[in-house]
């Protein structure tokens, strides 16, 4: 008897396990979604012709699947003192994205792989007195 109800189906239940393998293959291959945060070190800018870099900030060895992943929308802080005028950018090796204050969050580097430093640059405005940038603090976002 159970070879008549097999006789009929048996292409249908092949084509059914296929389907759920090749399913669960391609599911565990796609990053899940997750997000790092990083305190990074202060740092003095001193000069307006030439950028003064931070240190860089890497995703934490337990961030879930980063290597496998893409940013998301990030988030910036960091604090200087009141009415000094900095250039600010936010870079990955693939690309650096001018700040617009000292918060604040993007998605232009949306796509680029996750598992890559990110780094803060400042350059003072012609004219501007060192500064002393602290607070620096990114959470990224990731899937």
């Amino acid at each position: 008897m159970l070879s008549w109800l097999l006789r009929g189906r048996l292409p249908l239940i092949l084509v059914l396990v296929a389907g759920w393998l090749l399913t669960g293959l391609t599911g565990s291959a796609q990053a899940a979604p997750g997000s790092w945060s990083s305190q990074i070190p202060g740092l003095m800018v001193a000069m307006s012709d030439r950028a003064s870099a931070s240190q860089a900030a890497t995703p934490p060895t337990a961030a879930n699947n980063v290597q496998l992943a893409q940013l998301g929308r990030i988030h910036w802080q960091f604090q200087h003192s009141p009415g000094a005028l900095l250039n600010a950018w936010l870079c990955h090796p693939e690309q650096c994205v001018a700040l617009t204050g000292m918060r604040g969050s993007t998605t232009a580097l949306e796509g680029r792989a996750a598992d890559a430093p990110l780094h803060f640059r400042f350059a003072l405005r012609p004219g501007q007195r060192p500064v002393r940038v602290q607070g620096l603090q990114l959470i990224v976002n990731y899937q």
